[in-house]
């Protein structure tokens, strides 16, 4: 035994497991009085936000809601989503946030997997949930989101109890729970992965806190920002900003939908500093009318992340005042694990050659103890010489703890001690990652992620498809969208909008092709399809 250890033990006093539930702790017994939380005329301090969680996790615990519990939450950006994610932790239950943009099948398969004891829901998603509901066989408890600056035409009740009568059977005295380990599970993210199923991501305790911590770090986070949540707090949590920005006793502004016109009158109105958004939100910021925009009184940092954004959107936010830095993650990694973090003597570059350069996805974060570029079957480092091919491969505290009820998958994805990315990258001389392709599964639009193999199975089911193959196409809007192309089944011709229709059948709206081919698809001499030449015939048709 190593003499620093005899009789150096970890006890109470020198080991507390990481957990971002103290951030929330800090700030309430810091900052009481302070504005934490802002959504439309709701407006709540840290002592506000304290009590309502603390609240909510009382009457959690009281229907049966205990450690290791499944907590699901379909959601907009609102105030109970933010208090979710320690309310539901303080019980020693697991967050499961889930996309508002998911059809009904795909929402019914992962309330069934995540095993959840309770759904909290908006009531501007009654027609997708209910359908979902309805195909489920166990007994879940629906809490209805009731939120008055939701669409009251498309408002219906789903379950029998409400929010804030839900919350008010709890006590605020209640002793909530801290983590017994902090390699406990926090959270429940659900992705598409590489294949048809979404798989279920758990994060834990430590993971959370460090990723919290590490964003502040790399993003020169000030205390007491004011930050607007653009990014989905669906979204790997909102990539922990929900537990990020009250460590600093930051102020979070409550986004419900994207609007541009309400980004820039939220800014002004709160002096917004800080926020995340996919390549699309940024498209669509420099593409507003002159008069859904205000000038900029501070310059506001926002990060962005998703398909690669192309060079010019970062010339174009520069002009209006915003500073953006690219930043690259998975939903295995709590979000954002590299950044195109700054080197001053680019400062003397043309400013075409520094935004080529902010394009990349850069460097690890500093919580993040490995990120390179390796060839996937000999498992060795590629060369730093800009050119040569690679998968990007992950190690650290802000890798999930693996994918929920399914070791196959985890063991594939943390094989040789790396975290498996499946996208391809090159590196430069100076170690900034640049991705050259999505791995061949993946199309992410508009920040989503999307499973070609899911499309290619529902295309499949049609009697008129003999073989269906589907890569991203570039759009200038969205980043990437759904191309398929179709081998046609003899004598059963089909027409391009019949195979939409048919996919809109089954399909959430923004995973239905924007295109589709009919050809004959390239193979390998072994019949497998040759994607790389599709990808190169989709982009004749950009």
């Amino acid at each position: 035994m190593n003499h620093y250890d005899i009789n150096l033990d970890k006890n109470k006093a020198n080991f507390v497991p990481l957990t971002p539930l103290s951030f929330l702790k800090r700030a309430k017994d810091i900052y009481p009085n302070y504005e934490a939380l802002v959504y439309e005329d709701r407006k709540y301090t840290w002592s506000d936000v304290y009590k309502r969680c603390v609240k909510f996790a009382s009457a959690l615990q009281k229907v049966g809601v205990s450690k290791g519990d499944t907590v699901s939450f379909l959601a907009f950006n609102t105030p109970e989503i933010f208090e979710a994610h320690y309310s539901v932790p303080m019980t020693g239950g697991v967050l499961n946030t889930i996309n508002i943009r998911l059809d009904a099948k795909t929402i019914a398969y992962i309330l069934d997997h995540s095993d959840a004891k309770v759904l909290v829901v908006d009531r501007q998603l009654h027609i997708e949930v209910k359908k979902a509901l309805s195909t489920i066989n166990k007994k879940i408890i629906i809490i209805d989101i009731n939120d008055k600056y939701a669409d009251q035409s498309k408002v219906e009740k789903i379950g029998d109890l409400e929010y804030e009568e839900f919350l008010n059977t709890g006590d605020e005295d209640y002793l909530w729970k801290m983590p017994e380990d902090e390699w406990q599970a926090i959270s429940l993210s659900y992705t598409s992965g590489t294949t048809g199923n979404p798989k279920g991501v758990v994060y834990h305790h430590r993971g959370s806190y460090l990723m919290s911590t590490g964003s502040a770090t790399a993003w020169n986070m000030p205390s007491r920002l004011n930050f607007l949540t653009v990014v989905p707090m669906f979204h790997c949590n909102g990539w922990c900003y929900p537990w990020t920005v009250p460590m600093l006793n930051g102020k979070t502004i409550c986004l419900r939908n994207i609007d541009i016109k309400k980004i820039f009158e939220l800014i002004e109105k709160y002096n917004v500093t800080h926020f995340g958004g996919a390549p699309i939100v940024l498209n669509m910021i420099t593409g507003a009318p002159e008069n859904d925009r205000k000038k900029l009184k501070q310059k506001v940092y926002v990060l962005t992340a998703g398909a690669p954004p192309p060079s010019i959107i970062f010339k174009k936010m520069k002009s209006l005042g915003f500073e953006v830095m690219h930043v690259y993650g998975l939903t295995e990694t709590y979000g954002h694990v590299t950044q195109c973090a700054w080197n001053e003597e680019w400062n003397e570059l043309e400013e075409e050659k520094q935004n080529e350069i902010k394009a990349r996805q850069g460097v690890r974060y500093p919580n993040t103890e490995g990120v390179t570029i390796m060839e996937p079957e000999t498992m060795k480092e590629v060369p730093k010489d800009g050119k040569t091919i690679g998968e990007i491969m992950i190690r650290g505290n802000v890798v999930m703890k693996g994918y929920y009820k399914d070791k196959d998958a985890t063991e594939k994805a943390m094989k040789d001690g790396w975290f498996h990315t499946g996208d391809l990258a090159v590196m430069h001389q100076d170690g900034y990652v640049k991705i050259q392709d999505r791995s061949k599964d993946i199309i992410i639009s508009g920040g989503e992620n999307i499973s070609s193999i899911e499309i290619e199975n529902t295309l499949s089911k049609h009697p008129s498809v003999s073989i269906a193959a589907v890569v991203a196409k570039p759009d200038e809007k969205w980043g990437e969208v759904p191309c398929a192309f179709i081998e046609s089944t003899k004598d059963k011709p089909v027409t391009e909008k019949e195979l939409i229709n048919f996919c809109k059948e089954t399909l959430a709206n923004f995973k239905v092709p924007k295109n589709v081919v009919f050809c004959e698809l390239p193979k390998t001499s072994t019949g497998k399809i040759q994607k790389f030449e599709l990808r190169k015939r989709v982009k004749d048709l950009s």
